[in-house]
């Protein structure tokens, strides 16, 4: 997990316009170009303290006209329209505040999707995007339903309903907001799904108890509360808590998922979890003792932490 603002005078000869120390310098909006902008959104961003604004500022305005991170770089002279000029300083204004880039820009980047994100949900990371992989790898050729309980953005429920071989794709969310930016996202993205896709609000598998399903795959919760202090702050006062913390050493969502799951899945279905790689060889132990699971095995992220667990339905 990553880490990543005027006054009032009055009289009878006020000075006009006169920029506060700390607000942003900005040029009027006839004489804004991609460079002037960007040079505009890095002294926003060196102001907030963030680092390598100059960087930042390039990526915020490629987000904000959705293009390429290198096109700010090759189009410095090409004039931006009223809307994205305000956009992209409210997003730099947004960041210098201690918000995470993908908030501010609204924006975050998922294997082959840009999705919409906010504070109703957990952004979106890459060992997320291993998680995926291993599903599409063990479910390759599959029919049938796939389940993503807490989909949150609807990351990888969308990534498996454009990838995958599924017939329904289903995202559930105890969060009606986060159901609510993933419908969102799908409703954008519908053209390139594969799949029927839908998404329910309730907890866990509360919306799904009618189905049965070929996988069941889940990022829950897995930090434990009394490790919240040593978070990075913009994740711990911008993400949503309800997809960070969860009771018991930070083990109860994955519990919960490993017994839920069973009365889901079909014989031989698989149950997919991104686990803390502090904890994955417990989640493999909860797994097997929980008797209604083969096959289980837990595989390395890309820094090479045990980060997922896999297991056959017995």
């Amino acid at each position: 997990m990553d880490e990543s603002p005027a006054g009032d005078s009055r009289g009878e000869e006020t000075p006009a316009a006169l920029p506060m120390p700390n607000a942003p310098r900005f040029a009027s909006d006839e004489d804004v170009n991609v460079g002037t902008l960007v040079r505009e959104l890095a002294e926003q961003l060196e102001a907030g303290g963030v680092d390598e604004p100059g960087r930042e500022a390039r990526d915020m305005v490629a987000a904000v006209v959705d293009m390429p991170r290198f096109w700010p770089s090759m189009n410095a002279s090409e004039s931006l329209g009223a809307r994205d000029v305000e956009r992209a300083r409210a997003a730099a204004v947004k960041r210098a505040s201690g918000a995470p880039f993908a908030y501010a820009v609204g924006r975050a980047a998922f294997r082959h999707l840009t999705l919409d994100v906010d504070e109703r949900v957990l952004i979106p990371r890459q060992e997320t995007e291993i998680l995926v992989d291993a599903v599409l790898e063990c479910a390759r050729g599959y029919g049938g339903v796939a389940l993503d309980v807490g989909t949150g953005s609807g990351a990888i429920a969308l990534a498996l309903a454009m990838e995958g071989s599924f017939d329904l794709v289903i995202g559930t969310d105890v969060s009606r907001g986060a159901v609510a930016v993933a419908s969102g996202n799908a409703k954008r993205l519908a053209a390139a799904m594969k799949a029927q896709l839908e998404f329910r609000a309730g907890s866990l598998f509360a919306p799904v108890r009618d189905v049965r399903a070929r996988v069941v795959v889940s990022n829950p919760p897995y930090i434990a509360y009394d490790e919240a202090a040593a978070l990075p702050r913009s994740v711990r006062d911008w993400e949503p808590a309800v997809a960070l913390f969860t009771g018991t050493g930070g083990m109860a969502a994955t519990a919960e998922m490993i017994r839920g799951a069973s009365a889901i899945l079909e014989s031989g279905g698989l149950l997919a979890l991104e686990v803390d790689s502090r904890r994955a060889a417990l989640a493999a132990e909860m797994a097997l003792a929980d008797g209604h699971y083969g096959d289980v095995t837990v595989r390395l992220d890309l820094a090479g932490r045990e980060r997922i667990l896999l297991a056959r339905r017995a």
